[in-house]
C-alpha cells in the first residue's frame, strides 16, 4: 500500500498544532518543517481538526503526510470537505490523508447512528464532483463495525486510546492489507509517581466518554479501571513512559501487534498551550529516527 510506505512507522500527533491561537501561528509552522527533518512520517492534526487546519502543516512543510486525527463528520458536511480536499490535493498531490470520526456523543449535538452516519458520510465523498479516494482516508474505528468499515471503505483505521492488545485485534479482523496506525501516548517521565500524575491528569477527560471506556471494556477493563484518572494497570497499558529503553519496549509492543504506524503523542502535563517542542525532538532522539 502506498500510504503505508509514505508514512513509514512512526508519527507525530498533537493537538496542539491544531490551534487556532495567533500567537502559536509562526511557531506552528517552524514546529511542522522541525517535525518533517527530524524523522516522523507523518502529522496527525488531533483536537477534531479540519482541513484547513492540516492544509497549513501541509503548506509549511515539502514532504511529509498531513492527516486528520479527526474531522468529525458532524462538524463539516462531506460535500465541503471533498472540495477542499481536491483543491488541496491539486495544489500539493498526495500531500494530504483525510481521517474521519464520528466523535462522542457529549461532544456532538447531532450525534446518532455514529455507523450508519459515517457510512453516508462516505457515500457522500464518493459522490462528490470530485471524491475523496478511499486510499487517502482513514477512519477513527474503535468497535467492530466500524473497523470493519474502514478496511472495506478506506485505506484503513487510526484507533485512538487503545493498547497492544487492541491492536492485536484489530490487525486480525483488518486482515494484512488495510493500514493500521494507532495512537500512543508518551509521558517523558522515568519517576513513576510523576509519569502516572501527567498520564491520569491527561486521561481523566477521556475516561469520561463512553465510546472509550466501552471499547477498554471489551479488553477486560472495569470501572475501578477508570477511577481517578485511571488505574496504574490503565495508565500502563495506553501510555509509554519511563527510560529511553521503556519507551522504545512499548512503541516496539505495538508494531509486534500488527501496527503499521504508531502516532506518537507527547504529554507533558502541559496542556494544549504550548508546543512540547523539546519533547517531540527527545522523542525522535529515542527513536533514532534520523537513522530509520
Amino acid at each position: 500500500m502506498a500510504l503505508r510506505q509514505d508514512i513509514g512507522r512512526f508519527g507525530l500527533w498533537s493537538a496542539e498544532l491544531r490551534s487556532d491561537d495567533p500567537a502559536l501561528g509562526g511557531e506552528i509552522g517552524e514546529a511542522a518543517a522541525e517535525l518533517e527533518e527530524l524523522g516522523y512520517g507523518a502529522l496527525w492534526v488531533g483536537g477534531s481538526s479540519s482541513v484547513e487546519h492540516a492544509a497549513r502543516l501541509v503548506r509549511a512543510t515539502s514532504r511529509i503526510t498531513v492527516a486528520n486525527g479527526i474531522l468529525s463528520i458532524w462538524q463539516h458536511d462531506a460535500p465541503t470537505v471533498a472540495r477542499q480536499f481536491a483543491e488541496l490535493d491539486q495544489e500539493r498531490p498526495g500531500r494530504f490523508v483525510l481521517g474521519l470520526g464520528a466523535s462522542h456523543a457529549k461532544l456532538a449535538e447531532a450525534y446518532h447512528r455514529p455507523y450508519s452516519a459515517m457510512r453516508d458520510y462516505l457515500d457522500a465523498l464518493d459522490a462528490a464532483p470530485t471524491p475523496v479516494p478511499a486510499e487517502r482516508r482513514v477512519l477513527a474505528a474503535l468497535g467492530p463495525r466500524m473497523l470493519a468499515l474502514s478496511g472495506e471503505r478506506a485505506a484503513g483505521a487510526h484507533p485512538y486510546l487503545v493498547t497492544a492488545e487492541y491492536t492485536a485485534q484489530a490487525r486480525q479482523e483488518l486482515g494484512p492489507e488495510p493500514l493500521l496506525a494507532p495512537d500512543l501516548k508518551v509521558v517523558l517521565e522515568s519517576d513513576r509517581d510523576r509519569a502516572l500524575g501527567i498520564a491520569r491528569g491527561f486521561l481523566a477527560r477521556y475516561l469520561a466518554l463512553p465510546n472509550y471506556t466501552a471499547n477498554l471494556e471489551r479488553l477486560g477493563f472495569t470501572e475501578d479501571d477508570f477511577r481517578d484518572g485511571g488505574s496504574d494497570r490503565l495508565v500502563d497499558a495506553v501510555f509509554a513512559w519511563g527510560d529511553a529503553d521503556a519507551i522504545r519496549r512499548r512503541v516496539d509492543e505495538f508494531h509486534a501487534a500488527g501496527a503499521d504506524h504508531v502516532a506518537l503523542q507527547v504529554v507533558d502535563g502541559g496542556g494544549h498551550t504550548a508546543l512540547p517542542r523539546a519533547g517531540w525532538r527527545r522523542l525522535a532522539e529515542i527513536l533514532d529516527l534520523a537513522s530509520a
